[in-house]
């Protein structure tokens, strides 16, 4: 294993992206676990449990149904609990309200409750390295970015696509507030840094800012 691995899941009927990452420490971070299948939620465990991986925070770039369906399997496996930002409080609550509204699916799932709520400028340690949280409101009004600056790396959740952005016609949404964290944010980060997305491939800052109509 190297000494930085970022494992992606894409699971769901959204093909949502998941992430296990760890270092050389075996500790590692889950981010956006939206495992929704019984054999999705498996893969996860089995993976973690295969590597002999220690998780040790369940970190989610914001609240939308899709990024979250697995935090009770990880919950119940590890005893951690979803860690976001605290505006973004009120959608996680409402995860089997937003699956119905926006997929038409009648889910019962029983989220755990919220960990700790991250603020802008956090650090979030695990092993031999930290990721920093960057507050970028706009696809919801608690996304925030995990910033890996060691290694390169950013997890941009649904702010950041490959030469796209989020959507912003979800609950309180909003098209200037994501502009804002675009240009304020997003497009500071240094130009070599990897983006992993929410959705889709990954991406480089430096070729976002040169093609990315919504960084120009």
């Amino acid at each position: 294993m190297s000494q930085f691995d970022v494992k992606t899941f894409t699971v769901n009927p959204l093909q949502e992206n998941c992430y296990i990452v760890c270092d050389e420490s075996k500790e590692c971070v889950i981010i956006d676990c939206g495992a929704f299948f019984q054999e999705e939620r498996d893969a996860v465990i089995y993976y973690i449990r295969d590597k002999k991986l220690k998780p040790i925070h369940l970190l989610c770039t914001h609240a939308h149904f899709d990024h979250v369906f697995g935090a009770d399997t990880i919950y119940q496996h590890f005893g951690l609990k979803p860690k976001m930002h605290q505006h973004d409080e009120f959608l996680y609550n409402a995860t089997n309200e937003q699956t119905l509204a926006v997929m038409g699916i009648a889910t019962n799932l029983q989220v755990p409750p919220c960990g700790t709520f991250l603020n802008d400028g956090d650090i979030i340690c695990f092993g031999n390295h930290k990721l920093k949280v960057l507050h970028v409101p706009g696809h919801s009004p608690g996304s925030v970015l995990f910033y890996c600056e060691k290694e390169k790396v950013v997890f941009s959740g649904d702010t950041l696509f490959r030469m796209s952005v989020g959507r912003t016609d979800l609950q309180r949404g909003s098209w200037t507030e994501l502009m804002n964290s675009m240009e304020n944010v997003v497009a500071k980060l240094p130009a070599d840094t990897i983006v992993y997305t929410g959705h889709g491939p990954k991406t480089i800052i430096g070729e976002e800012l040169q093609m990315n109509p919504y960084l120009k």
